[in-house]
């Protein structure tokens, strides 16, 4: 089947939900309603991905024949950035390098883990992501299973990433993507990505994520009075920082940064505590 005319299913993978969203293709592809299914709390020691998988099969049963892609929560997703090398050209090398520095950070762990790198440019570096093999292989057998073209896996960070790039200072930008239970800033500077950091939420998310950004302006080198963040919140649309916190926000949804429709949302979302969160 010519890829024009396959069905194409988008996915957000997360350890409390998974939204599904199908685009019937023909002369005039039309986008059915998206679908939520809540996942409940893991208490049997599972891995955490297990039984939001179990539900994305159900989901898939009369999928066949159709494209996939998947984007996954920050949950289930390890970044790094690797800064700029201008020895390392090659794509062998960069990915020595990404193995590399992972392991600066994880240790072992990385054994377990599949890794991608963006882009690479020894002028401006890249962003490492990893997965876990074994969450991988389950994606791709569950396709297999279903005759489900994987097109392709994408963390959630990085996917915001493509969509908003334009709004970026590359002087210096902060972007604060907000999920339920956890925060992923990232810092760009003079034009290089300088950190990621990808937390749980542990209290109180206002706070915390004030606590981050103060922290990444420090590390950035100089923080200024009044700093600019880049705020993705879909799940938390009335989330803002104090006005006298040192901080601006900028929310990267206006009327030409809509939400996709299988991102997760406040209305399709269901909110959780700090306390609860998955602790990936």
């Amino acid at each position: 089947m010519s890829p024009l005319w396959r069905d194409q299913i988008d996915v957000f993978f997360a350890p409390d939900q998974i939204n599904v969203v199908r685009t019937k293709r023909g002369l005039k592809p039309v986008k059915q309603p998206v679908v939520t299914e809540r996942i409940p709390d893991n208490q049997d020691g599972d891995p955490v991905w297990l039984l939001p998988m179990e539900k994305l099969e159900s989901q898939l049963a009369e999928a066949g024949g159709s494209g996939m892609t998947v984007t996954l929560s920050n949950y289930f997703v390890r970044y790094i950035v690797l800064p700029p090398q201008t020895e390392i050209t090659s794509p062998d090398e960069v990915m020595a390098y990404a193995d590399f520095r992972m392991r600066e950070i994880y240790g072992a762990r990385v054994d377990n883990w599949a890794l991608s790198v963006s882009p690479w440019s020894p002028v401006s570096g890249a962003v490492c992501a990893a997965i876990s093999h074994d969450l991988l292989k389950q994606i791709q057998e569950l396709s297999t299973r279903q005759q489900i073209v994987l097109n392709g896996i994408e963390p959630y960070l990085t996917s915001v990433l493509d969509q908003s790039s334009h709004a970026f200072n590359h002087k210096k930008s902060f972007l604060a993507l907000v999920e339920n239970g956890r925060i992923c800033v990232a810092v760009m500077v003079d034009g290089v990505w300088r950190n990621i950091r990808n937390q749980r939420v542990l209290h109180d998310l206002q706070n915390e994520l004030w606590a981050v950004l103060d922290q990444e302006a420090v590390l950035s080198g100089q923080k200024e009075v009044e700093e600019q963040v880049l705020l993705f919140a879909p799940e938390h649309p009335a989330l803002m920082l104090p006005s006298d916190c040192g901080w601006g926000v900028m929310p990267l949804l206006t009327d030409q940064i809509s939400v996709p429709e299988h991102y997760p949302t406040a209305v399709a979302g269901k909110v959780r505590s700090g306390e609860n969160a998955c602790p990936v």
